[in-house]
């Protein structure tokens, strides 16, 4: 099996995570820092970074268009920088792209959103050009199993986007 990966963020990585690890075709989630200043971040300092969660997938099971159509349905895409109580740039809506094709997509994506008024105001969903993913620390790894009570402000709100 020959799997890729992609690179999201919409708020806390907590709850991003909680939701992609069930999805058809997610093999691995793990949560860290994207899209910042400096090198190895960590929870204090992240200047500029995203919480950002990496995902691995099988894209014989599914795709890049599918995983987006379920991020812009599980987080407000039209919030800037603030997803439920958390506020900052580290809580930015963001596709981090590896290639033009993703860049496509993901520009297409936001377009198909836009258009489908779903939402009051207009997305800000942010394309970045991935550069590198750092990990979290291990507390934040799959935070939500082992505190089942945390935090989260992620949920699925739509049906999906793709017809």
């Amino acid at each position: 099996m020959s799997t890729k990966k992609t690179y999201l963020a919409g708020g806390c990585f907590w709850g991003m995570e909680d939701l992609f690890r069930g999805l058809k075709g997610v093999k691995k989630t793990q949560v860290g820092y994207t899209g910042g200043k400096n090198d190895n971040p960590t929870y204090e300092f992240h200047p500029g970074h995203a919480e950002a969660l990496e995902i691995e997938y099988d894209p014989e099971e599914t795709t890049f268009e599918n995983l987006l159509d379920f991020f812009f349905r599980i987080h407000d895409p039209t919030t800037l920088n603030q997803q439920g109580n958390d506020r900052g740039d580290s809580y930015r809506s963001a596709i981090f792209y590896q290639n033009d094709e993703e860049k496509k997509v993901a520009e297409e994506f936001v377009e198909r959103v836009n258009e489908s008024k779903r939402w009051p105001n207009p997305v800000v969903t942010t394309l970045e050009k991935f550069e590198h993913f750092w990990m979290a620390e291990d507390y934040h790894q799959d935070y939500l199993v082992k505190n089942p009570g945390g935090y989260t402000c992620h949920f699925i709100r739509f049906g999906s986007y793709v017809q």
